[in-house]
């Protein structure tokens, strides 16, 4: 008779296996478990994700599928050896094997007989030992009274625990009882009962059945009991619910299990932390009412509800607001002065300015807070002169950068409906700023954008209105808070990139730019010694002259602002550094000489704006939005009658300049010395340069008529003079913006004569006197008066 015929109907497999292993020691794979205990004939499944107990597996399946299976004493053990591992173990056949993916395998592991690890043959490449299976005491012993009665006890309790737990299978009592000794149903049952680990392991390891049967009731006792105070809490909440609340049931249930527990101390703690904090903050009536309606309805929500959270990142909010937390204002003008001429140099009117506010402020402590608006192009100092004016209050100070705001709610803050809802940026920068009257700085407000979720400059319109920011209402909070005491500063670089309805609740002062002068004094006293910080040069003992300072700004930058000068002289502090780091004697005072040797050729000379030798040219002034260009013009005749030709990428504004300047000076031809005849055989060419970028406007009109008016009268223009205005049919010359940005400009690239409209002249008192002293400044009403300064005296013939 085979050994599969040997089997009894009733025999399983693992029983089989078991009387083919016999008792004879063994060598097998050993496959380590965290916090696993395999009883025999249990069935349980395993993943396996460390390379070695990969390999074990491998290798089982290449053989007989038996492993050994032993729980660590130690589930963090990554590595395990002979001590890492509890000494009795289980037999294994592996049943079935599932690759999840390249690094884990799951198996279906079943148990045939407890095994004692005699020792580790080998650990690499994995863990294989001598074992020795231990035989079960329902074949050696006699049948024992005591443990029968004990079995049956064992049965009892089963039957009770599925009473009370429908979930299980009915079949599993049934199972339970056509087991063929106590032994067995110890082992069933040490796999049924809820136990953790080493309660399990400690059931494994004892060899007496009585033993495993008296350990097992007390926890099925336990068990028992448990479901049964479960099932009398299931009760106590559902008679506290109607039909309308039966969804919150789980959360009930879990709120009277940790009371039950003692568990809720914690959160009740919490919760008073929590109203602690709201009762300190100050809140007004209104937010004080909002809170403790909060507050009650976070006291009846279970701490696992995700409302919970939501209830109490609010209420977070509202504590850590600065409602009733101010700073007092510094009211000595002296010091405030000094500080904003430590801290800047020039902007006499923005300084100015911010005077008049401090001493309104002595006077009147509650008086309205302006809202300047300061314009200007980029690296002239807003954002630092918004630090020097938090400094000189005495407030803390706190930029919000504007730039790329798209959303409305960015500004007024998400309704509390939404998932990852959270209040606008105002109010966030208050919570940073920790105090209801700080300065803070809307960085770059005229790159607001506006698209279909709303237009955030019109949420801007009740924050910077006075009249109405007193009772600001974030959606998030849903309660006012006053920002009138907030002192609010803009930045923009385009004004008019501002809608109109915004500019009118601002105060703008402009900040057209630096001369050179200027930027020295600021080199001097604020760039040199920062970059000489930022870089680590401190110790090297460097020093630059005004020489060398002066050198960088003529040559190596023209700009309206700041932030290429400072990056010339952090080159020039680096490269001196590496030198000296090198062990190269470089110089530690830099002149204009080391400036040329450390910088290369200057990169803008004299002949930059070029010198117009031929008659068709003119130079104009443009402004941009980072400061004032000079603007040259060329025009070119040639036989033909296509018209006017226009390029450059001229805006419409642009080219209806050019057609009047050119009507203008057809209608005036024969004052000019022009023959009539010679517009209707010429085709006209006006280019401006720098074809790439686009410019439009009006005041190019003078600068277009005087080369248009120097190619036709053979006229030279006047070396280094430029000009603006805009020009009319008759030849009357209109004012035009941006004088002080555009004469700036001049000056810069050295030009030394500038034309502008006499209407202009109230512009002149805001450029600085040294531009005045030292280029010659002419106002013009008539186009006349433009050509008699633009265009050199005409040849004698012959």
């Amino acid at each position: 008779m085979s050994e599969a015929e040997s089997k009894t109907p009733a025999e399983s497999e693992p029983e089989a296996l078991r009387r083919l292993i016999g008792d004879a020691p063994r060598e097998v794979p050993i496959l380590p478990m965290r916090a696993s205990v395999l009883f025999p004939r249990a069935l349980i499944p395993v993943t396996i994700g460390r390379a070695p107990s990969l390999e074990a597996i491998k290798d089982a399946m290449s053989r007989d599928r038996i492993v050994a299976v032993f729980m660590q004493r130690d589930p963090a053990t990554e590595a395990p050896g002979a001590g890492d591992l509890h000494e009795v173990g289980t037999l294994a056949l592996i049943i079935k094997m599932i690759r999840a993916d390249e690094d884990n395998v799951h198996a279906l592991v079943q148990g045939i007989t407890r095994c004692r690890l005699d020792g580790i043959t080998s650990a690499e490449p994995f863990l294989r030992g001598e074992v020795t299976p231990l035989a079960d005491e329902a074949a050696s012993e006699p049948a024992d009274p005591e443990v029968s009665a004990l079995a049956q006890e064992a049965l009892a309790q089963l039957e009770r625990l599925l009473t009370i737990m429908p979930e299980l299978p009915r079949d599993v009592l049934e199972v339970a009882r056509g087991l063929p000794s106590p032994a067995h149903l110890a082992d069933f049952l040490a796999s049924l009962v809820e136990l953790d680990a080493d309660e399990r392991q400690a059931l494994l390891a004892e060899g007496s059945t009585g033993v495993r049967l008296r350990r097992l009731l007390p926890a099925l006792e336990r068990q028992i009991h448990v479901l049964v105070v479960g099932k009398e809490i299931r009760e106590e909440v559902k008679k506290s619910f109607d039909d309308r609340q039966r969804q919150a049931i789980l959360r009930e249930q879990l709120e009277a299990i940790q009371r039950q527990l003692g568990e809720d101390e914690g959160g009740k703690r919490e919760l008073e932390e929590l109203r602690a904090r709201l009762a300190a903050a100050g809140l007004p009536d209104e937010a004080r009412k909002e809170a403790d309606r909060e507050l009650g309805r976070l006291a009846r929500i279970p701490p696992q509800s995700n409302e919970h959270s939501v209830i109490r990142t609010y209420l977070e909010w509202l504590a850590d607001l600065p409602w009733s937390v101010s700073t007092e204002d510094e009211t000595d003008l002296a010091r405030a002065r000094t500080i904003l001429d430590e801290d800047h140099s020039g902007l006499e009117a923005i300084k100015e300015r911010i005077l008049e506010f401090l001493a309104i402020r002595t006077l009147r402590s509650d008086a309205r807070t302006p809202i300047l608006c300061l314009s200007g192009p980029p690296g002239t100092g807003k954002t630092s002169l918004g630090r020097s004016i938090a400094r000189a209050l005495g407030r803390n100070f706190v930029r919000q950068s504007m730039g790329g705001v798209h959303d409305e709610a960015e500004i007024r803050g998400h309704r509390r409906t939404y998932v990852g809802a959270m209040p606008g940026k105002l109010i966030q920068a208050l919570r940073r700023a920790g105090s209801n009257n700080p300065v803070i700085l809307l960085d770059e407000v005229d790159k607001v954008g506006r698209d279909s979720r709303g237009d955030p400059t019109a949420a801007l319109l009740e924050v910077l209105d006075p009249e109405q920011n007193r009772n600001f209402v974030d959606h998030y909070l849903g309660v006012a808070f006053d920002l009138s005491r907030v002192f609010f500063i803009c930045t923009v670089n385009v004004l008019e990139q501002v809608p109109p309805p915004l500019r009118d609740r601002m105060e703008v002062i402009e900040l057209s730019g630096y001369t050179e002068r200027e930027k020295l004094a600021i080199a001097r006293q604020h760039l040199l010694p920062r970059v000489i910080a930022d870089n680590a040069a401190d110790a090297l003992g460097l020093t630059m002259r005004d020489e060398a300072i002066q050198r960088v700004i003529r040559g190596y930058t023209r700009e309206a602002g700041l932030r290429t000068l400072e990056r010339r002289l952090a080159s020039l502090v680096r490269k001196t550094a590496k030198a000296l780091a090198e062990g190269i004697d470089a110089p530690r005072e830099i002149d204009a000489a080391r400036v040329r040797e450390l910088l290369g050729p200057d990169r803008y000379l004299d002949q930059d704006i070029p010198r117009i030798d031929e008659p068709g040219g003119a130079l104009g002034l443009a402004w941009t939005p980072v400061g004032g260009e000079v603007l040259v013009i060329e025009a070119a005749g040639m036989p033909g009658h296509k018209g006017f030709i226009l390029t450059g990428q001229l805006g419409d504004v642009m080219k209806e300049s050019a057609t009047a300047a050119l009507t203008y000076l057809r209608s005036h031809a024969e004052s000019l010395g022009i023959d009539p005849e010679r517009f209707a055989r010429t085709e006209i060419h006006l280019h401006v340069p720098a074809g790439a970028i686009p410019k439009d406007g009006p005041s190019a009109g003078t600068a277009i008529c005087t080369a248009l008016a120097s190619l036709f009268t053979g006229r030279l223009p006047t070396p280094g003079v430029a000009m603006t205005g805009e020009i009319t049919l008759k030849g009357r010359v209109l004012p035009v913006g941006g004088i002080k940005e555009k004469v700036l400009g001049a000056h810069r690239a050295g030009l030394r004569m500038v034309l502008l409209p006499r209407d202009n002249a109230g512009d002149l008192e805001e450029l600085p006197a040294e531009v005045r002293e030292s280029m010659e400044i002419r106002l013009c009403g008539r186009m006349e008066e433009v050509l008699q300064h633009s265009l050199m005296p005409a040849e004698p013939a012959g």
